[in-house]
């Protein structure tokens, strides 16, 4: 069963967004290059593993401005744009604190989120474009 597609504002922009899950940590899942959060649970592989994830934590993922469920802008966003989105979705979402979980593209998001806003995250990971974790960081 997918999540219910939710809108964060961001400045002039909806971001499309959903929650999931009931474990005890917060977790945000960065999106991909191109991401599109209602398609991705059609992929039987990819609905398998976010439901692992929900299983021991309350997830919110969203697509980034200009793709997926999200709003069409006229330019790329920047990082700081995509900061933005990132704390709309969480304030949309009542995640005050949150594990940060950058793939790909993800992964600069992550760690400039991180480093910009360092008391709303409990810790980050970083998965490059081909595998492994690259970086891993628990932060109190």
């Amino acid at each position: 069963m997918q999540p219910v597609i939710r809108y964060a504002r961001s400045g002039d922009v909806h971001v499309a967004y959903h929650v999931f899950g009931e474990g005890p940590l917060n977790l945000v899942l960065a999106p991909l290059f191109v991401s599109n959060i209602e398609v991705l649970w059609e992929r039987p592989d990819v609905a398998r593993w976010l439901l692992r994830l929900g299983s021991y934590a309350r997830v919110a993922m969203f697509d980034k401005r200009g793709t997926g469920m999200s709003d069409r802008v006229s330019e790329l966003p920047g990082l700081d744009e995509r900061i933005d989105d990132l704390r709309a979705v969480m304030d949309a979402a009542g995640m005050e604190q949150a594990a940060l979980l950058g793939i790909s593209e993800g992964c600069p998001l992550a760690v400039l989120f991180a480093a910009t806003y360092p008391d709303l995250r409990a810790f980050y990971f970083m998965v490059p474009d081909r595998g492994g974790i690259a970086a891993v960081s628990r932060l109190y």
